[in-house]
Parts: C-alpha cells; sequence; structure tokens
C-alpha cells in the first residue's frame, strides 16, 4: 500500500498528482506558462488536504528532477523537499526524459524493436535528449546538443526511433529518415509519473533530501535585461 504526492514542473506545465497503489485520486495540472512559482505549493496543498480529509497517510514525495526549465525545477524541488521535512516523508526523484515515455510506452502501434528519444527544449536549435528501449533501459545517454541533419543517424539507422517532446518540433525539418518518427502533445506529467515512481518506492530507491539537487544538466546562465541590452547597443 502506497500514497505518492507527485510533482512536475520541469517544462511549462505545471501539474501535481495524488496516486493510491499506482491509481490516481487527485490531481491538478495548468497550461499557463511561467506560473510554477504561483500554483505549485497551492496544488500540492489541496492534494495533501485531500489526502487528509480522506484519511489516507502521505508516504511519499515524487518529484521531477529534469533536465528542463532551471527555474521550474527548482521550484518544484524545493516544494518537494519542503512537504517531505515538514512531514517525514520519502523523496522520490525521476528522471525527466524517462516520464515523458510513460506515455508513448501505452500505444499499441508501437513496434517491438522501437526506441523512445524524448526532447525538450534547450533554447536555440539545442535540446535535452536521451534514447530508451521499451524497456526503458537507457541506450544513449542524456545530453544536451544542438541538432543537426546528421544527428542520431546511427540509432535511425538500426531501430525505428520516435521522437517527441516540445524540443521535437524544431528537429523534425532536420532529421529525415525512413525510420524517424514524430509523436505531437507529448509533455511530461504529474500522472505520467505514478508506475515509476511506484517502482521506486517499492525498490526504496530514494535521495537524501538534505542533499538533493535538481538535475540541471547546463549550468545555469543569466539573461540581461532588455534595457541593459539597449544602453549597451548605444553606447556603440
Amino acid at each position: 500500500m502506497s500514497c505518492i504526492l507527485h510533482i512536475e514542473t520541469s517544462t511549462d506545465i505545471c501539474s501535481v498528482a495524488l496516486s493510491e497503489n499506482g491509481a490516481c485520486i487527485f490531481k491538478q495540472e495548468s497550461t499557463e506558462e511561467r506560473n510554477h512559482a504561483r500554483l505549485v505549493a497551492p496544488y500540492a496543498d489541496e492534494a495533501i488536504s485531500f489526502a487528509d480529509s480522506h484519511a489516507i497517510p502521505l508516504d511519499a514525495v515524487a518529484v521531477s528532477m529534469g533536465p528542463g526549465s532551471y527555474t521550474g525545477l527548482r521550484i518544484g524541488v524545493s516544494v518537494a523537499k519542503g512537504i517531505c521535512y515538514a512531514r517525514d516523508l520519502k523523496l522520490i526523484a525521476l528522471p525527466t526524459l524517462k516520464v515523458m515515455c510513460v506515455p508513448i510506452l501505452l500505444r499499441d502501434e508501437l513496434p517491438e524493436d522501437a526506441w523512445l528519444c524524448p526532447m525538450i527544449d534547450a533554447r536555440r536549435m539545442e535540446v535535452y535528449s536521451c534514447i530508451y528501449d521499451r524497456s526503458l533501459k537507457e541506450m544513449r545517454p542524456i545530453c544536451a546538443e544542438v541538432i543537426t541533419a546528421d544527428s542520431f543517424k546511427e540509432e535511425l539507422t538500426e531501430h525505428p526511433v520516435y521522437f517527441f517532446g516540445d524540443g521535437a518540433k524544431k528537429c523534425q525539418s532536420l532529421i529525415n529518415h525512413a525510420n524517424a518518427h514524430f509523436i505531437e502533445g507529448i509533455v511530461p506529467k504529474a500522472k505520467h509519473m505514478f508506475p515509476l515512481a511506484e517502482q521506486a518506492f517499492v525498490r526504496e530507491h530514494f535521495e537524501d533530501v538534505a542533499y538533493f539537487e535538481p538535475y540541471y544538466l547546463k549550468q545555469f546562465v543569466p539573461g540581461q535585461p532588455k534595457s541593459v541590452l539597449s544602453a549597451l547597443r548605444k553606447d556603440k
């Protein structure tokens, strides 16, 4: 028996869900961009209140660990750790790209030899990506890379590869191969975390709440405000 609170804030979607033995009993999500700081804590409070009002004890908090939006990940992990501290709960961290594969694996038409390539937009022509087989074994490590016409040539020669996520949109015109398949509408959501979180809970794969940090992959480089950039141009 397990009740897990799930928090997903790695991209523009902010979502929180509650699962009991792998089944959804509560969820909240918003497609409003960059509103994680305003929404995720109230969503989590609603989920906890739901569990308390139904006398369902929480066992753990699962959080999407990245890669993804630096700010989104920081907010989600901070809320997750705060709840774990306050309630003395276990912390489960799930790779965001692996979470994105869950809805794809539910598709009946997926070939047995298919490889999955979730992609998250990392700005410009760069994406965060990884390749998994159908058992979610990592076949190509997580990386941040600039996509070109030569990207994934070796993998596409050997397997049908399914590309999805917001990063896949800008790659579709560059990756031209008979084995390349693009699936639209896939974004990481809290409800997609259920099977992976349940598996981690059973195997007791927990994080150290005090020391856990999001998996940013790239170092955060803050941009300059437009007013500063304008002033610099005028000085030239």
